[in-house]
């Protein structure tokens, strides 16, 4: 029996395919170790390539706007420096939000660390009384209230003496913090300097690179590269563009309502949930956690109001903002996001929250085309 090439094909993939998985199955810990490593060794790639689209939305705007075609077509000199004052606007920009959030909360929270140790001692009195007037009769919830004594100038005592006393056993991980810290500085610099080099560039590369395929693969399969590219490119742009336009309108209002309720820390508040919303689903309830906790020091009414608030603009932002804002770009069901986000978070931390969204994203929408594409094909050999 003579087997066609593409049954051949077929089989080996097929074996190959077998292997792989036998090899993921049986050594699977060594396979995990594997891909640790090989994320550690190209995460500067991988950060330059994220700096680099990040920065490439503000800077095509900068482009259009302050420098056209005709400009660039009648003068040589605005079309060589057009990339470079871009890229320049677009880095400023960048890091102008990073320093404007920095110097609000900073500040604010200092004051808010400071103020918490008097604070606490203020609350904790009208605890006790507030236990004692709900549980008059539970006479051991009483006892248990008075032999409570809650002195902050000795808990920062006994908290400095610990740290005295482990300081030989925090000299080890203070070691490895500041070996972490230089090399995720290092790996951040590295790819920040990657970044540039793609932007200044990027139309050089493209072509070099659309050249690389041409040259090696076939026509269908460079096509077909050619449309994974854009559908990738439109899906993480409009994402990333929209939850960060998401994020801001979020910060504005709960800073409105939080300023007209005049809540404290409105401002600091705000910024967090705003800052924090751009991680998808759990992000903002980590800014409403804080924000929780600073309102409950100062009045736990007012802290039970803000979470019900907090819950309702959610709901209205995710049914009603969202939606418009980041439209149906990504394109993904509820659960599949919640597997992206507890998948990139695991392996990338922050990162790769934001990153495996739409990556997820784009392999959902590839995978979905594919079937609906057999079942076009099955539905018309049967008919």
């Amino acid at each position: 029996m003579q087997l066609s090439k593409d049954t051949v094909k077929k089989i080996m993939f097929l074996i190959v395919f077998t292997i792989v998985v036998a090899v993921v199955l049986f050594h699977f810990d060594m396979v995990i170790s594997v891909f640790h490593f090989l994320l550690k060794v190209v995460s500067p790639f991988i950060i330059g390539i994220v700096l680099a689209f990040i920065l490439n939305l503000p800077m095509k705007f900068y482009e259009r706007v302050l420098f056209p075609d005709k400009a660039k077509e009648n003068y040589k000199i605005i079309k060589k420096t057009a990339r470079p004052i871009s890229l320049l606007l677009s880095v400023l920009s960048v890091l102008g939000v990073i320093i404007l959030v920095v110097f609000v909360v900073v500040p604010q929270l200092y004051e808010s660390v400071v103020g918490l140790g008097q604070t606490i001692q203020d609350f904790l009195p009208e605890l006790e009384a507030w236990i004692m007037s709900m549980f008059p009769e539970n006479q051991s919830l009483l006892d248990l209230m008075t032999e409570v004594d809650f002195k902050w100038d000795t808990i920062i005592n006994q908290v400095i003496n610990f740290l005295k006393n482990g300081a030989g056993n925090m000299l080890n991980s203070t070691f490895v913090f500041a070996k972490g810290l230089i090399s995720t500085v290092t790996n951040v610099f590295v790819g920040f300097i990657l970044a540039l080099y793609i932007l200044l560039q990027k139309e050089k590369l493209r072509v070099q690179m659309e050249m690389v395929m041409k040259a090696f693969l076939s026509d269908k399969i460079y096509n077909r590269i050619q449309e994974i590219c854009s559908l990738t490119y439109k899906t993480f742009s409009s994402f990333i563009t929209g939850q960060c336009v998401e994020a801001v309108i979020l910060g504005c209002i709960f800073l409105v309502v939080l300023g007209i309720l005049q809540y404290p820390y409105a401002l600091l508040i705000s910024v967090l949930i705003g800052f924090t919303a751009l991680v998808p689903l759990v992000g903002a309830f980590i800014g409403c956690a804080v924000g929780t906790f600073l309102i409950l020091m100062i009045s736990p009414v007012k802290a039970l109001i803000f979470i019900v608030m907090f819950l309702v603009i959610q709901q209205l932002e995710g049914n009603l903002i969202y939606p418009h804002v980041v439209g149906n770009s990504i394109g993904l069901p509820s659960i599949w996001v919640l597997v992206a986000v507890s998948l990139g978070g695991s392996l990338m931390g922050i990162l790769g929250m934001l990153l495996f969204i739409p990556l997820v994203s784009v392999i959902y929408t590839l995978f979905r085309n594919y079937v609906y594409c057999r079942l076009k094909i099955r539905n018309t050999d049967e008919s």
